[in-house]
């Protein structure tokens, strides 16, 4: 089985109090780091931003208010179609506030993008090499 899962989708940016604007979320799933979902946003050949996100927050978001840090992420049923709202809070600005950015994403396709991950490795069945890593650790140390 393929340990990497990968899906581009199609999602809504809302920055600075403007409209919506569609940009490619790119999402990636490494089997190598289990508890990590990778999240690249691009528009025009640029990356807007790279964001690592907790899967299991991840999939939680699809069905409740998550997060208090810099990452957020809720269910928003708009009547016609159910979506993800991700807010992102990043580096500090000169007047002292912080870069603010709401994507949305329509949940079905996240959704499906998180079953694929399951099937490479699924939930509870995370391993993380601790006995390599502190391996790599000490022997740096030296």
């Amino acid at each position: 089985m393929n340990p990497f899962v990968h899906r581009t989708l199609v999602v809504q940016l809302q920055a600075g109090g403007t409209g919506r604007c569609p940009v490619l979320a790119h999402l990636s799933y490494d089997a190598d780091d289990p508890f990590a979902v990778t999240v690249v946003f691009g528009h025009d050949g640029h990356v807007l931003a790279r964001w690592r996100l907790d899967r299991e927050m991840l999939g939680d978001g699809l069905v409740r208010k998550v997060g208090v840090g810099d990452v957020r992420l809720r269910p928003v049923d708009t009547g016609m179609s159910r979506e993800l709202r991700m807010e992102f809070l990043g580096d500090a600005r000169p007047d002292g506030g912080r870069h603010h950015a709401v994507v949305l994403a329509w949940a079905p396709a996240v959704a499906a993008f998180l079953r694929e991950t399951h099937r490479v490795v699924a939930p509870g069945q995370e391993e993380v090499p601790v006995d390599e890593l502190l391996a790599d650790i000490l022997s740096g140390a030296e």
